[in-house]
């Protein structure tokens, strides 16, 4: 039940680091929030699994702060992308 916790502080974060990032409108709202959220639950239960309590407070940390930096470069890499192939398209057609 605690996953349920680091989601929903991932996803909450994420929102904020959605308007924080530069290049807002090359990408959709929720896209840096999923992000984040899906890497921290990928991150809290690995460390689950690997025998960490949920009192530990590394556990919180690595799976909210580690899901946040995931998203973070994930959402650069994608406006760095989409801001690439929206130029070489304005350039085919002349634009």
């Amino acid at each position: 039940m605690y996953i349920l916790l680091a989601l929903l502080a991932a996803c909450i974060l994420g929102i904020g680091l959605h308007y924080l990032l530069p290049f807002r409108h090359l990408r959709g709202v929720a896209v840096t929030p999923a992000i984040a959220t899906a890497a921290s639950g990928v991150i809290y239960t690995a460390m689950q699994w690997a025998g960490i309590a949920e009192s530990n407070g590394w556990l919180w940390l690595a799976s909210i702060g580690g899901g946040l930096l995931i998203a973070a470069i994930a959402t650069c890499l994608i406006a760095v992308v989409r801001h690439a192939a929206d130029q070489r398209a304005q350039q085919a057609i002349g634009v």
